[in-house]
């Protein structure tokens, strides 16, 4: 029998949705105790629409509930502040990304870390099931050494998030050369759902060419909003010395004169005559699962399944277990992405230095 979570929120906005979403089609794991929104106006609508207590400070909420982590989500600004106010409380705190605006601010925070603050940060992408399933089959060793990736999946630090995980990358300095082109482009669908008029938009795109220590190159491509739009395709490529992923497909050599090809074919329950509910099983390669969903039977799309996925490993963090994507590594990606963001705007090339970061446990 699972353990019942009690957490906290603070911020009403679109993200804090999410955690409520999840609390509530996971009700055997998390108990949602109460939700910091500051605005009261704005605290009485969130309570009418979710049907979750809400309170205007964190005091407030801590006279009236225990919870065992909180999520931080609210604006880049503001989240520092709410960080460093749990780490006093001695309350493990689950950031939303960044946890801090630019590097003054990550350095800071870090400093929390190195004062015993517990604070792990909600980084979903490497935990979406297709990106779990590719990053299984890199730990396999199949693939060999990996040397290169390519990703075209999400904006700034979450792309070099991936790319990091995939090329097995830690603190290694890094050379950065980075270009953005601007093309029109028909709105698609936002934050706020489909579009209502055909709008023509100019659409930013940013390449970059990351070189790191080691002989290892990471290659970000994305073009804004490229994640919801309905005509712009999300690529990942893994390159190894003996295999590639190509999005679905591996390749691999078994032997110098074998190769083996495969799908990655995600498995659905409720299909059909299957009368186990609709939800995601997992993903096979041929006949190995190298995915399965942590959150099932609960009906989740895979970006709620990845957040999901962040609260029980906080849930475990919080009761003394391991960390899984703590502050020196959102503050390294943040970092980099700030650096792809400087080589764009002086169209030269940078290079990263250590950071403080770099010597504490993640």
């Amino acid at each position: 029998m699972s353990i019942v979570t009690p957490f906290a929120i603070i911020g009403g906005g679109f993200r804090s949705e999410f955690y409520v979403r999840i609390a509530q089609a996971l009700p055997e794991r998390f108990h949602l105790c109460g939700v910091v929104v500051r605005d009261e106006e704005k605290g009485r609508a969130f309570e009418e629409k979710w049907k979750v207590p809400t309170f205007r400070t964190l005091d407030l909420l801590l006279e009236h509930a225990k919870p065992a982590f909180v999520v931080v989500s609210v604006s880049r600004p503001a989240s520092p502040g709410f960080l460093r106010e749990l780490a006093e409380r001695g309350i493990p705190a689950l950031a939303e990304t960044p946890p801090a605006p630019d590097l003054p601010g990550l350095h800071e925070l870090n400093e929390l870390t190195r004062q015993g603050a517990r604070i792990q940060v909600a980084e979903q992408y490497p935990f979406q099931p297709i990106h779990a399933a590719q990053l299984a089959l890199v730990e396999s060793g199949r693939l060999g050494r990996i040397t290169q990736c390519y990703v075209s999946k999400s904006h700034g630090y979450h792309g070099i998030s991936l790319i990091r995980k995939l090329l097995g990358v830690g603190f290694e300095d890094v050379r950065i050369r980075a270009a953005r082109f601007e093309t029109p482009l028909v709105n698609g669908p936002g934050r706020s759902g489909p579009p209502k008029e055909d709008k023509l938009v100019i659409a930013p795109r940013d390449l970059a060419w990351m070189e790191f220590q080691g002989g290892k190159l990471g290659l970000f491509d994305f073009e804004k909003d490229q994640h919801r739009s309905w005509i712009r395709s999300n690529h990942v490529n893994v390159r190894g010395e003996r295999g590639e992923i190509y999005d679905g497909r591996v390749s691999w050599l078994a032997d110098y004169a074998t190769p083996v090809h495969l799908d990655l074919n995600r498995i659905n329950r409720g299909e059909d005559g299957n009368l186990e509910g609709y939800y995601l099983q997992g993903i096979l390669a041929g006949d190995q699962w190298v995915y399965r969903n942590p959150c099932g039977p609960a009906r989740l799309y895979d970006d709620e399944i990845a957040i999901a996925d962040c609260m029980i490993k906080m849930a475990d963090y919080a009761a003394g277990g391991p960390g899984f994507y703590g502050l020196s590594e959102a503050s390294q990606d943040h970092y980099l992405y700030m650096l792809m963001e400087e080589a764009i705007g002086t169209g030269e090339p940078v290079c990263s230095t250590k950071q403080p970061w770099a010597r504490l446990d993640t």
